[in-house]
């Protein structure tokens, strides 16, 4: 039996050919059962990128550009100031400024001051030797408890350190206290010793209930390398005060590396 053909609608058709909408079916976009106005799908399952939990763009958009992380304002304000303070007494050695004068009489008036052998087991608390098994160690921890971000940047803080230090000491070519021999500005020491110890610190801070006790005493150890150096006549206080300078912007770069890896609360 032959069907009878059903007439075609063209553009211009206005009559009963419109399609209309039956009860009860659920058309994509409408108002939802509730009546709230929000837009569902005909198997009731929420959308799956509803636009309230889009990000905006710069310009007020909608986009998926995600955010930047950046530093935070005391985080920048801190290294600036370190930086700051270290190009002033880089300049004063490069120089020869009215700094050197007070601080070369400070470090001559220090040298051999205090028992020997205790000066000298606090000195060597900044040799690789020493400081580098210490971060290596916690470097471990941090990478086999999946922060491996953080243990990378780690690990790069302490290759920057002699890729800095030995420049500046070559550049600056400042004589010992105790010695004709140059090549003591920066603290090499002062800064490996910082940074160690105090990388150490921010790695293994997140697994322990008491996170201060680690950067007391990645402070305590510092101190320590700074106040050895100075009495056994290895560096002048500018020195190391250049090494805390220096080591501080890189602490403060793996802190803020570190942050901008996690996710945010």
């Amino acid at each position: 039996m032959r069907e009878t053909p059903r007439p075609q609608g063209t553009a211009g058709d206005v009559g009963p050919g419109l399609p209309q909408r039956r009860p009860g079916r659920a058309i994509a976009h409408t108002a939802g059962a509730s009546g709230s106005g929000t837009p569902h799908r005909s198997d009731s399952r929420p959308p799956h990128t509803p636009r309230g939990a889009r990000h905006t763009d710069p310009t007020g958009h909608l986009g998926t550009i995600p955010p930047v992380p950046r530093w935070p304002v005391p985080l920048v304000s801190t290294a600036g100031a370190l930086l700051a303070l270290f190009l002033v007494i880089t300049w004063q050695v490069l120089a020869d400024g009215p700094l050197l004068d007070p601080d070369e009489r400070l470090g001559l008036e220090l040298a051999g001051r205090g028992p020997a052998p205790l000066a000298d087991f606090f000195a060597d608390l900044g040799n690789m030797q020493v400081a580098l098994p210490v971060l290596a160690c916690t470097v471990l921890v941090a990478w086999f408890r999946r922060a491996r971000r953080a243990a990378l940047y780690a690990a790069l803080a302490m290759a920057a350190v002699p890729a800095l230090v030995v420049p500046l000491k070559l550049w600056t070519d400042r004589q010992g206290p105790l010695t004709e021999a140059t090549g003591y500005y920066p603290s090499g020491h002062t800064t490996t010793a910082m940074v160690a110890y105090g990388a150490a610190a921010l790695l293994l801070a997140p697994y322990l209930r008491r996170s201060w006790v680690t950067l007391v005493a990645a402070v305590l150890l510092t101190a320590a390398t700074s106040v050895g150096l100075v009495l056994r006549g290895y560096h002048w206080p500018l020195d190391v005060v250049a090494g805390w300078c220096l080591s501080g912007v890189l602490l403060l770069a793996l802190h803020a590396g570190t942050r901008s890896g996690q996710p945010p609360k």
